[in-house]
């Protein structure tokens, strides 16, 4: 899982980036402050999330064991929910979209929760 989720957090990052770029460029003329707020923070925490799957990748081969790779999985699922769903929120204006973003939330919280469990129970 190491390779698996440092590849798909150095590819999460570069999207980030592009979405941040294209959320500053393409879309400030496009949507209100509101939903462009929505956009960047979905941007904002696909970054973050893209380098703990850079960290999971990392405890995976350092701390072997289930929690590292759920903590990798947990990291894209939250990915995926969170910021999925406040990119098309900001982009279709359905405010509906925004119930599934809480999913996303607590599969980061998790993630971070699995990525600590990895650390903390690791045999020395």
């Amino acid at each position: 899982m190491e390779k698996t989720f440092v590849v798909i957090g150095a590819l999460s990052g570069l999207v980030s980036v592009a979405a941040g770029a294209f959320g500053a460029h393409a879309l400030k003329a496009r949507l209100g402050p509101d939903l462009l707020a929505v956009f960047e923070t979905g941007a904002r925490y696909q970054m973050f999330h893209a380098l703990a799957l850079v960290a999971a990748g990392w405890a995976s081969a350092r701390f072997p064991g289930t929690a590292a790779s759920l903590a990798g999985w947990l990291f894209l699922g939250g990915t995926v929910l969170f910021s999925g769903s406040l990119y098309a929120l900001a982009l279709t204006g359905v405010r509906a979209l925004g119930a599934v973003t809480p999913l996303g939330g607590v599969a980061f919280l998790g993630g971070w929760l699995a990525l600590a469990w990895a650390a903390g129970t690791a045999a020395r």
